[in-house]
């Protein structure tokens, strides 16, 4: 254990150096699910966005929800409130704004496994309450496991992750952006896995790169 969690420390530092001489961004993220039942689920994440590796604010998201499972591990359904608050740039300037968003979402999740294969479909509709505007989006994420070092997952699991997922406006402007991710995982016992990964951000008109480290809590 004390091998496995220096080898992320020298991952985060070697990621910390890189994006302080650059513009990539970098992710902090925590995702949890509380098993409540056999049935219905919490779901609680924090997602701290930076535009350098750490202290320059570009988006602090906070999503919570309570979910139902129509079967006991592999479909879900969930309704969820998320709290955005979003320090874009002024164009040309070293001035940030401040924008405020509250989110509503509905969203399914199904799972499949193979082995050592897993996939996961997630389908989300978003009702987005941004200051005095309104707009509607969806989301289709596609994501992919598979375990390295033993045949199917488990604690002290190495594994590769990585998913896709397309984001398309309900008016005008029909495409968001695309993200694309990969990532080196190790799944520490039955309920927590860690993961560093790169992901490329695709807008209509250009694109933005963040290093993500991410940990999940299943409880």
């Amino acid at each position: 254990m004390k091998k496995i969690l220096l080898s992320f420390v020298c991952l985060f530092c070697f990621s910390q150096a890189y994006s302080q001489d650059s513009e990539q961004g970098n992710w902090l993220i925590y995702i949890g699910s509380k098993k409540i039942d056999e049935q219905w689920n919490w779901h609680h994440e924090i997602q701290y966005r930076n535009y350098n590796f750490i202290g320059d604010l570009e988006q602090l998201l906070i999503r919570t929800g309570i979910g139902y499972n129509l079967s006991p591990k592999n479909n879900n359904l969930l309704l969820g409130y998320g709290f955005i608050q979003s320090e874009p740039y002024i164009a040309g300037t070293d001035e940030k704004a401040r924008v405020i968003e509250h989110r509503i979402f509905q969203q399914f999740i199904t799972k499949q496994t193979f082995g050592r294969f897993s996939l996961q479909h997630r389908y989300r509709i978003e009702e987005r309450f941004i200051e005095d505007d309104f707009k509607l989006r969806f989301r289709y994420f596609l994501a992919f496991n598979i375990a390295l070092n033993k045949p199917e997952m488990g604690p002290k699991t190495w594994y590769l992750s990585a998913y896709n997922e397309l984001f398309i406006n309900g008016q005008a402007a029909v495409f968001d952006r695309n993200r694309i991710y990969g990532a080196l995982g190790y799944q520490i016992n039955s309920q927590i896995k860690a993961e560093l990964g790169y992901m490329s951000q695709v807008y209509e008109k250009n694109s933005r790169e963040q290093l993500q480290m991410v940990v999940f809590a299943n409880f």
